[in-house]
């Protein structure tokens, strides 16, 4: 089935909701670039036809989606956290902080927020219902699930464009072509692991996580949290 409006509604139904929106994460698992996240505010009326979790449509499709949605939601709002903040503070801390940015972002604050999953990493003073595969069933979920996808490899592409005429945040030309950003966003293809094992990790790479232990002659690069601190504090050396 279709994602629908039924969360909403329900969330809606209650006197001290007004505004709802759904949000949802991509980037979680790349060894490389930013998390991303995606806020939305649904709009009147029908969504985008074939709406659904990102992960269900191809690139193309997801484009066009993602177009339509732009045009459709009442309030769209994105939030991002760096390799570097994620290196610094951990992966949790980072998605409270790109959340919160996306929410902030929206033109009106939510009374409500559906976040994808089943682990709140937003936090007060937001008032946050979870929903575990929410991509799939809440029209808002969905929408931030397609536009946070296609933002994001937007994003990486740039990074590894094989030219300087890239819409990318940063085109970094040729430099990075070799590690296939515009096919696998940072996540772990067999391309990105041989130019890794190859050339080292780029200025974009997130150095605290474990996949450089496994690449002997780039490991000394690794930073190493301090595990009295948790999460939050980083070491450069080993």
């Amino acid at each position: 089935m279709p994602p629908s409006y039924a969360i909403e509604h329900l969330l809606l139904s209650q006197p001290s909701v007004r505004t709802v929106a759904g949000v949802d994460e991509v980037g979680r698992g790349a060894w490389a670039g930013p998390v991303t996240v995606c806020a939305v505010v649904p709009g009147d009326g029908e969504p985008p036809g074939r709406l659904t979790d990102s992960k269900r449509l191809s690139a193309d499709r997801r484009e066009t989606v993602a177009a339509e949605l732009r045009a459709w939601a009442a309030g769209v709002g994105f939030g991002e956290a760096s390799h570097l903040e994620i290196d610094e503070l951990g992966m949790t801390e980072a998605l409270r902080r790109a959340a919160r940015r996306a929410l902030e972002a929206l033109p009106v604050r939510p009374d409500a927020v559906i976040l994808d999953g089943k682990h709140d990493y937003i936090g007060p003073p937001w008032r946050v219902r979870l929903e575990v595969r929410g991509d799939a069933a809440s029209v808002s979920v969905a929408a931030a699930s397609v536009l946070a996808k296609v933002r994001r490899d937007a994003y990486m592409a740039g990074l590894g464009c094989a030219d300087h005429g890239c819409a990318g945040h940063e085109c970094a030309g040729h430099e990075f072509a070799e590690y296939g950003f515009a096919e696998n966003a940072g996540y772990p293809s067999p391309r990105h692991q041989e130019a890794l094992a190859r050339l080292g990790p780029t200025p974009c790479h997130r150095l605290s996580w474990s996949y450089l232990d496994d690449l002997p002659a780039w490991r000394h690069l690794k930073r190493h949290r301090d595990p009295a601190v948790g999460e939050g504090q980083v070491s450069l050396f080993g």
